[in-house]
């Protein structure tokens, strides 16, 4: 059994899909455990990278992904299906195959072993060692795939004690290296590959926009007709909050370099946008923002369009720009009651993803001299400080990656912060935000929809983290008293008040104007899948631990239904 770990990135699962075709070319038979994308995803990329036609029972598949995030599919007679929470169902379903095998020789991968982790904790210890050690034992291979990152230290160095050989891997200047720590026929080395495939990033289309319907999303943001008639165009902000920290588990160092990448991008569109604006928006455009943001003079005019913008009409916080400790090329913001930190108060680390880059890519966008701008939050209320603070100049900053990384104790604090507080609300009726000023409301919170859109990873991450954060809240219901019926009133409770949607739930599960996919109607084309990613994974975990059940979206108005539905199972 060997291991491979790494940060996520780091091409395990090229390594993986690569030992596949070699053992395929070789006629030795592959079960390929799978947990961060169904059978069908990981055969295409398998035929992406050269598999030919193989040979009938050669090749099959243990799914744990698609039923632990509610998904339907078709049945294949080449694949079991399981679910990472019920590490004993994965172990049926691998013997069951390895008995349709009816060999040795087998090489199993296992792709990966952190959603399992990161569902059931350290039980992953014992099914390493009961599980997959057996199965090796029994003249068989396993390669193991897990992210480090994602988990306590100690949990990971159990993992490799148990492992005949561990590789490590890691991206460094241009290479996937990897670390050949211990096997049992090669000596200790390192291994370089040079590779262009470090970073996939895609920033939406704005060519798909239908005008009208994001013409009227923007009126609503400056006090027009609501977009959401029946709940209105306001979210909770605990809500995108709770999903935001629920995903990052999954990756916690490049998941917030790609917010930092995307929102800049996102944002540099800024001026394209204000053709969709109001007459008095276009208005202050012009009157406001200069063709330089350089001087503090310009930045201080400037800052009156992006407060109007960026912070009145979504209620994202309350700015300042600080004329007397700026300069040029060196700009200031203090915002207070920000929608990201606000909750977070003395947490131990910068809680904003989503507000330096926002700066950032407006800045270049608006600006006509066409510069690449950083922004890094220099104070933060989690950090202990009053209000958050943001620096944004033109060019690089040296210290934005690791202001931008979180390791797993922070992570952690933040989860049981995040579940405490939803927890007095339902016990005891505490506000779950509290904004003296801007109140608890945030428009729409389309940062939910934004990000899976850039990558499949970042959809499992969704749904995933869904998963995880509603088998929590389920279980500490269930610890509270709250059973049955009563913790699905609690659920329901919790999702009306941060306006989510409107919820009914009787043979199905409805969402009238769920936000987490509202915001896709904004799209002249219909997507092909339901969009409802955290939703379905929370009400997934949710519905397992309380009533051990299961759902799958069936209807979703991202895909032109007027509602999103999700059946039992």
């Amino acid at each position: 059994m060997i291991v491979l770990a790494g940060p996520p990135g780091a091409g395990k699962s090229a390594f993986c899909h690569q030992a596949v075709l070699q053992s395929l070319s070789m006629g030795k038979p592959v079960i390929f455990v799978t947990t961060g994308s169904g059978a069908s995803e990981v055969e295409k990329e398998l035929r992406e990278r050269g598999l030919g036609v193989v040979e009938s029972g050669l090749l099959r598949f243990v799914d744990a992904y698609n039923e632990t995030v509610g998904l339907s599919v078709a049945a294949r007679s080449d694949t079991a299906h399981a679910h990472c929470e019920d590490l004993s169902s994965i172990g049926i379903a691998i013997s069951k195959q390895s008995d349709q095998i009816g060999r040795k020789g087998v090489l199993m991968v296992f792709d990966s072993l952190t959603s399992p982790y990161l569902l059931a904790g350290s039980e992953v210890l014992r099914f390493m060692k009961v599980t997959l050690s057996r199965f090796a034992a029994e003249g068989n291979s396993v390669v193991v795939c897990m992210d480090e990152g994602c988990g306590k230290e100690e949990d990971l160095g159990a993992m490799m004690s148990i492992a005949n050989g561990i590789v490590r891997m890691e991206v460094e200047d241009g290479l996937r290296v990897l670390n050949v720590v211990k096997h049992p026929e090669v000596e200790p080395t390192r291994i370089e590959i040079p590779t262009d495939e470090i970073w996939e990033r895609k920033v939406l289309d704005f060519k798909l926009i239908d005008r009208e319907i994001m013409g009227r999303v923007m009126g609503a943001m400056q006090g027009g007709a609501p977009v959401r008639k029946e709940v209105g165009n306001y979210v909770n902000v605990f809500w995108p909050n709770l999903a935001k920290w629920s995903n990052i588990v999954w990756d916690p160092k490049r998941y917030p370099e790609m917010i930092y990448d995307f929102y800049v991008d996102y944002c540099s569109y800024a001026r394209e946008m204000i053709t969709l604006y109001p007459w008095h928006m276009r208005l202050l455009f012009k009157l406001f923002v200069p063709k330089s943001f350089s001087k503090v003079r310009d930045m201080k005019k400037a800052s009156k369009f992006l407060d109007q913008e960026l912070m009145k009409g979504r209620r994202y916080g309350v700015m300042e720009y600080l004329e007397d400790v700026s300069k040029t090329d060196e700009h200031y913001f203090r915002v207070y009651e920000s929608r990201e930190c606000c909750g977070f108060e003395g947490v131990g680390a910068a809680m904003a993803t989503d507000l330096s880059p926002m700066f950032a890519g407006i800045c270049k966008g608006f600006e006509r001299e066409e510069r690449e701008w950083n922004a890094i939050e220099t104070k933060c209320v989690a950090l202990g400080d009053p209000y958050c603070e943001v620096k944004v100049v033109p060019g690089e900053i040296e210290e934005l990656k690791d202001s931008l990384r979180k390791d797993s104790s922070i992570i952690g604090r933040i989860h049981e912060r995040l579940m405490q507080r939803v927890m007095r609300f339902v016990l005891d009726g505490e506000p779950l935000v509290e904004r003296p000023r801007l109140g608890a409301g945030f428009f729409m919170g389309s940062e939910m929809n934004c990000v899976p859109m850039i990558r499949e990873r970042y959809r499992m991450a969704f749904r995933m983290g869904g998963a995880r954060t509603g088998k929590q809240f389920g279980e500490c219901l269930l610890e509270a008293g709250k059973e049955g019926d009563e913790a699905v009133r609690c659920m329901v409770r919790l999702l009306t008040h941060c306006k989510v949607g409107k919820v009914r739930i009787d043979k199905t599960i409805r969402i009238i104007e769920n936000c987490e996919s509202y915001w896709t109607t904004v799209y002249a084309e219909r997507w092909e899948e339901p969009c409802c990613f955290f939703t379905t994974g929370f009400l997934n975990g949710f519905f397992s631990a309380v009533k051990n059940q299961h759902v799958k979206e069936t209807k979703c108005i991202a895909m032109g239904d007027p509602y999103c539905e999700w059946e039992f199972r």
